[in-house]
């Protein structure tokens, strides 16, 4: 569905690139994270595949078709985005920002209403009630709901996540991760998503791509990744749910004694 082959950025005025020369295939169907530290380059991977960033070098294939031999702008709304902080357009009420990519495709406003509509009972929002609101009328996970329906108003096959629930409360977070991924699996999408939370790479995904300094250190699934880490690194970034379940583990058993 999605194919890098030997792709590298590498910025101007910098001593080495952010990305540097990988290759990965995402199944369709799959979802896969990529998985790193700040400035390990993920980021700047996921927005290179519709485009928001140029590669400096190699190709990309979505569906097998070269993504640099079409429209960019075609390319992005064929693509759903779930930006870091959501990013509605405070201005616009619910209904407006989802409906955003349908106006652009020139969708009749009868279809608009009832995809908007329909978006809004998948994401668990009541429709009469939300759609009027403005964006600093909702909570944050309400916002992250309605970043969510927003990407998926076109009815895209791919979905690109970039950090979509680091900013919410563990409640909340843990709500929209499972409701993710039910919409996930019931419509059948490609998921690429970036996050560098280990736990949560190692629940949602299919499979993980852990990066370091612009390349792939490991690809594997999660089971694998745990079993056997690749090298140092990963075995390093494994380890921290560990920790946090033993200490969790240990304070379960301080409260029995």
């Amino acid at each position: 569905m999605i194919r890098l082959q030997n792709i590298t950025k590498r910025y101007d005025g910098t001593a080495e690139p952010a990305v540097n020369a990988i290759n990965l295939h995402v199944a369709q169907g799959e979802l896969l994270v990529l998985l790193g530290e700040s400035g390990c380059g993920k980021t700047t991977t996921l927005k290179m595949i519709n485009r928001l960033i140029e590669p400096t070098a190699g190709s990309i294939h979505v569906d097998g078709k070269d993504i640099m031999s079409g429209s960019p702008v075609a390319l992005r709304r064929s693509i759903g985005y779930v930006f870091q902080g959501v990013g509605l357009f405070p201005h616009m009420t619910v209904g407006e920002n989802i409906a955003i990519a349908p106006r652009l495709l020139n969708w009749p406003s009868e279809k608009i209403r009832a995809r908007v509509d329909e978006l809004l009972t998948l994401v668990n929002m009541d429709a009469a009630e939300h759609r009027d609101r403005l964006p600093d009328q909702l909570s944050g996970g309400q916002r992250q709901r309605i970043g969510l329906a927003r990407a998926l108003a076109a009815q895209p096959r791919i979905m690109l996540m970039d950090e979509p629930f680091g900013a919410l409360d563990p409640l909340t977070r843990d709500t929209l991760q499972r409701e993710f991924l039910k919409i996930h699996r019931d419509l059948e999408l490609t998921t690429v998503m970036v996050t560098h939370d280990m736990t949560e790479a190692l629940l949602l995904a299919d499979r993980i791509a852990v990066m370091h300094r612009g390349a792939i250190l490991q690809l594997a699934t999660p089971r694998d990744m745990l079993a056997e880490p690749a090298d140092e690194y990963v075995r390093q970034l494994m380890a921290t749910p560990r920790h946090q379940a033993d200490a969790l583990e240990a304070l379960t058993h301080e409260e029995r004694d």
